[in-house]
């Protein structure tokens, strides 16, 4: 169902061309090496007679991209968005004093994130009792997931909500609503996954599929507990 946040794509230019440069230095270096210690007549004829790099610059190229390649690499971690959330019983979002189950989103990280794009799936069934398995899970948007709420017989704003969330969006270091549902629609609804792609700093695309109603309280009696 839920899954752990995972990187699905990296930025190009920050990633692969630093990761090309490693290589190319890195292939430098074995030839300046392999041509300092090659016979002499092998030396005097093409190609072994072009020589690119004298042996000291061509380890110096490779140790300057070894060393830009860590620096992004620890740099890219720094600024990872820390991606998690949390459901509780809360009263004031439903009318008639409703009580319902929210559920929030977390960054948990120290730099602020950008979200890339919110999908959306929605089953009577949980995936793990006779539902889709997670390889033909059907995706989709937020106002498609609504419609399939509502075919329950449930009143958008009323019964449930899915909080509208456009790319570009920033995932702050706190709690962001991301949906809450009633007794009578948890009644109706087994299964919400929320499936959150966000971009951090260095252009490092990060996904996290969240299940909204994991551990939710179906019949709420009280309000929980305030956050500190």
């Amino acid at each position: 169902m839920e899954s752990a946040q995972r990187v699905v794509r990296k930025n190009r230019l920050f990633s692969r061309l630093v990761t090309t440069l490693v290589f190319v230095s890195m292939a430098l270096l074995c030839y300046s090496v392999w041509r300092e210690n090659a016979p002499a007549h092998l030396t005097r004829t093409w190609p072994w007679k072009l020589r690119l790099l004298d042996l000291q610059s061509a380890t110096t190229a490779a140790v300057g991209s070894l060393g830009a390649a860590l620096a992004r690499g620890q740099y890219a971690r720094a600024v990872r968005p820390a991606l998690g959330y949390h459901g509780r019983v809360v009263a004031g979002l439903a009318p008639d004093g409703r009580l319902t189950w929210a559920c929030y989103l977390i960054n948990a990280a120290q730099d602020v994130a950008v979200m890339d794009r919110v999908d959306y799936h929605v089953a009577r069934h949980s995936p793990d009792v006779g539902g889709r398995p997670a390889g033909t899970r059907r995706w989709s948007n937020r106002e498609e997931a609504m419609r399939l709420i509502a075919a329950r017989g449930l009143v958008a704003d009323t019964d449930f909500d899915l909080i509208h969330m456009g790319a570009g969006l920033p995932i702050p270091t706190q709690n962001l609503l991301i949906g809450w549902l009633t007794e009578a629609a948890m009644g109706e609804i087994d299964t919400v996954l929320v499936r959150v792609r966000v971009t951090d700093r260095v252009g490092d695309v990060h996904e996290r599929t969240i299940s909204m109603l994991k551990g939710a309280v179906r019949a709420p009696l009280r309000p929980g507990p305030p956050l500190t």
